[in-house]
């Protein structure tokens, strides 16, 4: 992270994240396919985290509130880390291919949850609707976050949305 601040993301060379690290550039591609994956490291911990949430959701929840659970039971993980999550975010606002692939890994996201949802009975489009709202708000209140705008931390943040969706959804 310090040397995608120190030079930017282009310019930096896998020779120097591992030499930084102490490693050498075979043992950094035995962790990593590439150096954007330095990046993007955690996304699978991520994705089983909030599937095993929404699996484990109460049965009477309905698919939305399993959804909220999980997407609320990460904010506190991102609160933790905020200094490096905004740093994370400052070098892939500044990447085109970084942010796309940053909406991969989103997409990916909705549809592992819609899957854990419709293996949960839910079924379609509900499970796909409840799955692509969740990960609406995780964006927006993410986006809201890193913003610093507010003094609000992340949770609050994710449960003032998804508060507003039920507005919106159902009128109170």
């Amino acid at each position: 992270m310090d040397l995608y601040g120190e030079h930017g993301f282009e310019q930096t060379t896998v020779a120097e994240i591992a030499e930084r690290a102490g490693l050498t550039e075979r043992t950094f591609f035995r962790y990593f396919v590439d150096k954007r994956e330095v990046l993007f490291s955690g996304a699978s911990s991520l994705e089983q985290f909030l599937v095993g949430i929404v699996a484990g959701a109460p049965e009477q929840d309905r698919p939305i509130e399993a959804v909220a659970t999980a997407i609320a039971s990460v904010a506190d993980f991102f609160q933790e880390r905020r200094e490096f999550t905004l740093r994370r975010q400052s070098v892939i606002g500044t990447n085109t291919e970084l942010q796309e692939r940053e909406l991969i890994k989103l997409a990916t996201l909705t549809a592992a949850i819609a899957e854990a949802l419709r293996r949960r009975g839910v079924r379609e489009p509900s499970a796909s609707l409840a799955a692509e709202a969740g990960i609406a708000v995780f964006k927006i209140s993410f986006e809201r976050w890193i913003s610093g705008n507010d003094e609000s931390n992340f949770s609050q943040i994710v449960h003032e949305h998804f508060d507003e969706l039920r507005v919106v959804t159902t009128g109170c």
